[in-house]
Formats: structure tokens, sequence, C-alpha cells
């Protein structure tokens, strides 16, 4: 009973951490509409993480590694405007997705863990890996605080930072390098590939409300804590997967949200129009 109620309460923890830094790195990739980039990150980083099981290492550093080659292909991609552009950075997000299924068919009996890599498994979470995603979490606000400004600037006018003197080349790296930091931190908990979802719906839902940072920024990291503990009480309660729970509560959120949104938008336009 015991070791059911300190797994519980490190999920708990998790869940916590994972949503205040998805929603803290989502609030930066939304407004650059780096949706589809980061999704091509999750898929990359899903083969990286496996090489990294099948060798014995660890997987933070096996999915950081793929992912940090990745990060650094679409950060010249994202310099290149126009089709081609989005059309090999499709190209990655399938070919890494596929090289890790390919290396999962390599081994036998590894399959049956193929799960835990995609959609993660919080309920198993360890103490080391609480105190990572805390540590990360830590880290990255620092480093969202100290680029706040010329992160906004290369997001709102990038040729207008690049005349201000700003590198906005090492700003998207930094922005790319921190996606993909939160995603490998994050597969323990809710997986690689599902880990897009909880960075951009809760930042997306926050820009429903506000379009000021700080607030954009609070709200997301709040949306995204609201996410994780529904979607664990979810889970426990109809025994679904921790991490697609979580993922559709996010989802449920943003939905919740355009709704409202737009609500409050009639409610105001009939107000105008009352005599």
């Amino acid at each position: 009973m015991s070791w059911w109620d300190d797994a519980v309460h490190r999920a708990v923890a998790e869940a916590i951490l994972i949503g205040a830094l998805t929603g803290l790195v989502g609030v930066r990739v939304v407004p650059r509409r780096l949706s589809f980039f980061t999704m091509a990150l999750t898929h990359a980083t899903f083969p990286g993480v496996v090489a990294a099981a099948i060798i014995g290492v660890n997987i933070y550093l096996g999915g950081a590694l793929a992912g940090i080659m990745v990060a650094l292909g679409v950060a010249a991609l994202s310099r290149n405007r126009g089709q081609n552009a989005a059309a090999a950075t499709g190209v990655l997000l399938s070919g890494g997705f596929a090289l890790g299924v390919a290396l999962v068919a390599t081994q036998d009996g590894f399959s049956r863990d193929l799960s835990s890599f995609l959609v993660g498994s919080i309920l198993t979470v360890s103490t080391g890996d609480v105190a990572t995603t805390a540590a990360v979490l830590a880290v990255l606000m620092v480093v969202v605080s100290v680029t706040a400004r010329p992160m906004l600037f290369t997001g709102f006018d990038a040729e207008g930072a690049r005349a201000a003197g700003i590198r906005t080349g090492t700003v998207d790296l930094v922005l790319l390098l921190s996606v993909e930091v939160v995603i490998v931190t994050a597969v323990p908990a809710i997986g690689a590939i599902l880990a897009v979802a909880l960075i951009v719906a809760p930042a997306a839902a926050a820009r429903m409300f506000s379009d000021r940072p700080p607030i954009v920024t609070a709200l997301a990291m709040t949306f995204g804590v609201l996410s994780g503990l529904s979607g664990l009480s979810i889970s426990g309660r109809f025994n679904v997967a921790a991490g697609a729970a979580i993922t559709l509560t996010a989802t449920t959120v943003l939905l919740l949200s355009l709704l409202l949104t737009r609500a409050a938008a009639l409610l105001q336009t009939r107000r105008t129009m009352t005599p």
C-alpha cells in the first residue's frame, strides 16, 4: 500500500511540474506558429529514446541527442519561407517516427514497451524523474526570463530584430532546444508523441483570454497544471491511460476556452447593438 501511495504522490508532483513546464514553453511556441515543428521534434525524439533504451543508456540522453540534431535541422529549415521548408519538416517528422518503429522491430519482445515511450506512464515515474522535471523547470524559467525580450521581438518582427542587432538565428535555436528539452523531460510521464498537445493546447487556450505575455504565461501554466491533475484523476477513476487522459483534458480546456471567448464576444456584440 505504501508503494501505491508513493507512486501517486510522485505522479501528482510530476503532473504539476510537467503541466507548468509545457505551459511555459508553449507560450513561446504558439505565437511563432511552431506547432508543426514541435510535432516534428516529438516524432524525432522517439527514435533517440528507443535507441537509448536498447543500448542501455539514459533515455534523457538519447532523446536529447536525437532532438538536438533535429532541432538544428528545423532551425535551418524555419529560416526558409514557403512550402519546401514545411514539406521537408513533414518528411523529417515521418522519418523520425519510422526510424523509432524500425528500431523497436529489431528487438524481440521489446514491442510491449513501445507504449511507454509513445504515451508515457506517469504512475511509474521515479523520484529521479520528478527531480529532473523540477530542475528543467527551474532552468527554463531562467532562460525564458533572460530571452523574453529578444524572443518576443523576433517573433513579432524578425527583420526588425535583425536590424536592431539581435541574432534571430540564435534566438530561434534557443527556443527549439528549449522545446526539445521539454519533450524529452515529458517522455516518462506523457510520452514523446502526446507531449505536443500539452505544449500547444494550454498556451493556445491562454492566448484567447489575453495578449499580455505575463498573463498568457500564467494562464498557460495554470491550464497545463489543471490538465495534468484532472487527467491523472480521470485516469484513476476510469482506468484509462494517464497520458491519453491528460492530453484529452488539455484538448478539452482548449475547446472550452474557444467556446467561452466566442460566447463572451457574441454577448458583447449584442450589448453594443442593443439601444
